[in-house]
């Protein structure tokens, strides 16, 4: 009688759920590369996360990716965490070395990737970062590795960017205020414009956008043409799609887990799917 080979176990966790398309994306890798795996999404309210991870040593689940808003608060629950995770002072990504279940963060590695492609004309220099959770520290520094040194930083939750600005040396600039910053680059790293409740929203008004010219850095991929992005461009903006980020850091994902990158094809089903949206 042959032996049944179960699938391995992976997953995402965060609150809500709705957007993700990690699922999807590392799935369709496991399919292609003949890897007998499933990432599967759990939506984990904060007061369930220590419960979660616990469960991760108890059934084996062999790593997940982390969302907002368990990208702090998982440190704490984990045996180890790379010296990234240190300097940004988040996680994204759960996994396993040896016996010892361990965080890494390839946020960093997935903003860099657009902006090293496709770099952002020299004289834009003045950066204004909308939002200063978990995604906004892997934004600093990556904006700090490759020479950025003008950021400004604004959060509706006040504490956060003032926190931010004293580990990263930045700016700071009040949630109302922020359309007053001189600025070259805007990344939007907050949740407004996501798919859900949030899509109708933007974290920067369209009047902002007019008279100058710049790049707009949306971190929302669902829908890929937020509208962030869409009254950037139409006042003559360039835009960077949050897409971009997500296939980079969900690839340095998959090769902690696999040692290997994610399939072309499972970058393609991503692609065309948003392309949908």
């Amino acid at each position: 009688m042959s032996q049944i080979t179960l699938p391995s176990l992976y997953g995402i966790i965060g609150y809500p759920l709705g957007h993700s398309m990690s699922p999807l994306l590392h799935t369709t890798a496991f399919r292609d590369l003949g890897i007998p795996a499933v990432l599967l999404p759990w939506s984990t309210p904060p007061e369930k996360l220590a419960t979660f991870v616990e469960s991760m040593r108890l059934l084996n689940i062999k790593g997940c990716c982390v969302t907002i808003p368990h990208k702090q608060t998982v440190i704490p629950f984990l045996d180890e965490v790379t010296d990234r995770v240190k300097a940004i002072g988040a996680a994204n990504l759960i996994y396993w070395d040896g016996d010892k279940l361990c965080g890494d963060n390839t946020d960093v590695l997935g903003f860099m990737a657009p902006l090293e492609e496709n770099p952002a004309a020299p004289e834009l220099k003045k950066v204004l970062l909308l939002g200063a959770g978990g995604a906004a520290r892997a934004a600093v520094v990556g904006l700090q590795t490759l020479g950025y040194t003008d950021i400004t930083v604004t959060d509706i939750a006040a504490d956060l960017p003032v926190t931010l600005a004293k580990e990263f040396n930045l700016q700071v600039v009040d949630w109302d205020k922020r359309g007053s910053v001189e600025a070259d680059i805007v990344i939007n790293s907050t949740p407004l414009g996501m798919q859900g409740k949030f899509e109708s929203q933007t974290a920067y008004d369209t009047e902002w956008f007019k008279g100058k010219k710049g790049l707009a850095y949306d971190i929302v991929y669902t829908p890929f043409m937020t509208r962030f992005r869409q009254e950037a461009e139409a006042a003559g903006w360039r835009s960077v799609s949050g897409r971009d980020m997500f296939i980079a850091q969900a690839d340095a994902q998959f090769k902690t887990w696999t040692g290997q990158g994610l399939s072309a094809g499972a970058k393609q089903v991503v692609i065309d799917t948003l392309a949908e949206k």
